[in-house]
Parts: structure tokens; sequence; C-alpha cells
């Protein structure tokens, strides 16, 4: 019987009910200022505990060489089990800010076990049509991310507790799934014993290395305006007093409506070629990087939100295509070590440039500061422009 119709739909639901646990802290701020007298500029330290609890994750997991020793649909599903518990730390009733900063990290660091396990049960099913496979996935991802601050829009039937309670739900069910329904696939590959080589190793591939610094400019980029997106438009509110949107609402669209842009791109890219779209994408987000300090000059509310909906769109839609050039290019005995290290490093990124962007935020209004955002895809672009052999 071939399994690949239905383990993708399951591989899908699975990653996007356990990636809603990514941005619930942020979704639910506002309440957790309030509820634990917590300074509204944590915003960037709840964003970058989850990404370097991530990275501690994906660490150890790349150096015991887990995903490729062990079953990567149990280690999904165990992961899944502890992050969505974690998850519901933040609504303890004697949290103050370390304690959430705490829970937020361990929450990262077993999704760890849930995003790059993810592609690489994906991959271990798909080798042709891997770049469509993984933009679903990664649209999943997308999605899940963005659920929180769809929640949060309807105050009225779901308060903080609910939300976190809900997203923890889901990721139970998220795990439960991948354990019953989806097998070890059949272009499966089982690694031996830890190697530490392995992170210098990976590197000597010149495709993988250049396919993996692309990934890392997109992620300097990504993770810092996803976690900025609502500040980015409470700026622009108090910039134009006559303007009147929900923020919550706005959020989801922007970063959920990338979702669509990695499907979509998937199927580009499988006529066009992954590197090629990828190029594309990432010179797309570079010039919306550019633009941006003109974005808060804009005074039409609808062209406004048409913009930073565009910017999600290209933001993302690369990002399944820097997965598939990574997996194609790594040897299977290590695919799932290679993607887990690569995840690893552009999450480590991540946290300097939310940094970055969170101190400048802290000296007041800086609606310039975005501009940084564009070295990461500058950096991307210039990798990627070795030319194939």
């Amino acid at each position: 019987m071939d399994h690949k119709k239905h383990i993708l739909p399951i591989i899908i639901f699975s990653q996007f009910f356990c990636t809603s646990l990514w941005f619930a802290g942020n979704a639910v701020m506002s309440d957790l200022v309030i509820n634990f007298g917590i300074d509204v500029q944590a915003l960037g330290y709840l964003s970058s505990s989850v990404q370097l609890g991530f990275i501690v994750g994906a660490l150890v997991f790349a150096i015991l060489c887990i995903v490729d020793r062990s079953s990567p649909s149990k280690v999904f599903f165990i992961c899944a089990i502890f992050a969505a518990a974690f998850n519901l730390g933040i609504i303890w009733e004697g949290n103050n800010l370390m304690t959430i900063l705490g829970f937020r990290f361990l929450t990262g660091f077993f999704l760890a076990g849930i995003y790059p396990v993810g592609m690489k049960i994906a991959s271990d099913y798909y080798q042709k049509g891997l770049g469509k496979s993984l933009g679903y996935l990664v649209g999943a991802l997308v999605l899940g991310t963005a659920l929180p601050h769809l929640l949060k829009n309807f105050p009225q039937l779901l308060d903080c507790n609910a939300v976190i309670r809900t997203t923890s739900a889901l990721a139970f069910l998220g795990g439960l799934l991948m354990f019953l329904l989806v097998p070890d696939g059949k272009y499966r590959k089982y690694g031996s014993t830890p190697d530490f080589s392995m992170f210098y190793v990976v590197f000597k591939n010149r495709k993988f290395r250049s396919a993996a610094f692309g990934y890392f400019g997109h992620m300097w980029e990504l993770y810092a305006f996803w976690t900025f997106v609502p500040v980015i438009l409470a700026t622009y509110i108090s910039l134009h007093p006559d303007v009147a949107f929900s923020i919550p609402l706005v959020s989801f669209l922007v970063i959920g409506v990338g979702s669509i842009s990695c499907i979509i791109g998937g199927y580009i890219a499988a006529r066009f070629g992954d590197k090629k779209i990828a190029v594309i994408s990432l010179t797309l987000s570079f010039v919306c990087c550019l633009l941006s300090p003109l974005l808060f000059k804009v005074n039409s509310e609808m062209l406004f939100i048409a913009f930073m909906i565009f910017w999600g769109i290209v933001v993302i839609a690369d990002s399944p295509l820097f997965s598939t050039l990574v997996a194609q290019n790594a040897s299977p005995e290590t695919k799932g070590t290679g993607l887990t290290i690569v995840t690893c490093v552009g999450f480590a990124i991540t946290i300097f440039s939310i940094q970055l962007l969170n101190g400048i935020a802290q000296s007041g209004e800086n609606t310039w500061m975005y501009l940084l955002l564009a070295i990461g895809p500058l950096f991307g672009l210039l990798s990627l422009r070795e030319k194939e052999t």
C-alpha cells in the first residue's frame, strides 16, 4: 500500500498543531504584562528565550545524532508532549519574568524535536517533489506560528489562559497523530554513533554550504520581522491616530499569509528550480527591508496593510526552498543531523537580530531600525551567487 497520500497531510497537521506553541507567549504578551507585572519591553526576551531553547535543543539532538539513530516519529511525539507541558507553565500563578522565560526556553528546547524532525520525516518519504512537500510543511509552521495571534483576536471567547491551553492541547494532538499514523519512511537511513566532527564535515560540501549560508541570511530577517510585526503595526497606529485596525488580526494575516506563499513557491520551484525561486524571494524581501522606513509615512491604511502582507509573503517563501537545497545536498546518513545543525545555527542568528531591534526599540520609536534586517538577505544573496559546476 502506498502511504504517501495520507502521510503528508498528517505531517502537515501535526506540524501545524505543534508549532502553534512558538509564538503563544508573544500573542498573550499584554496579558502577561498585566498579570505578572512584566515590562512591556520583555517581548524581545520572550522570543529570544524560545529561540535559545530551540538552539540548545538542536545542539543536543545534533551531537547525540538522535534523529538519525531513533524513530523520528517517536522523537516528535515525546517532544510534543514536553513542549505542550512547558507551554502551560507560563500561566502558572506563581510566575515572574524569570520563570516565564524558563518555561519559554524549555518549550523551545523541545520544539527542536518537532520542526527539523518534521522536515526529516518528510524527506524520508519524498525524494522527488521534496520542495513541494516541504512547502506544505513550512506552510504549516507559518500558520501554526500565526495561530495564537488569531486566537488572541477573540478575547470574548478566549482569555490568556485559554489561548495557552488551546495551543498545548493542539500540540499534544499533533504529536499523537505523528506517533500513531506515520511510521519510518522507506528512504530513511540510520546513523551510527554521535560524531562531533559532523559540525565540520557537513559544511565541507560546497553546495550544502551555499544553501546553508543562504538560509542563515534568510533567518536573520525572518523571526525578527515576525516578532516585531505587532510593534510595527502599533507604531503605525501611533503615527496615524485616525487609523484603527485590530493588531492581533492583522498580525495573524501578515504572518499567516506566508503559509500560502510557501506552498505556491514549492510548485513554482518544481518548474523553475529551488535556487532560482529562493533568490527571487530573498531579493524581494531585501527590497521590503530597504523600503521599511517609508512604510510608516504612508497615509493609507489599506496600502500599509497591503505592503505588510506582501512582506509577509516574500519573507518566508524561500524557507522551504532552502531546506530542500540543504536536504538534497546532504548525504543520506547525515541528512537529519545536517538539517538540525543548519536549523540550529539559523535560529542562533535570530537571537542577535531580535535583540538588536529590541535594544534599539527600547530607546524610543525608530522607524528606520528595520533597515538592519536587510543585512541578512544581502548576505544570503551573496552566498548564493556561486555558480553550479
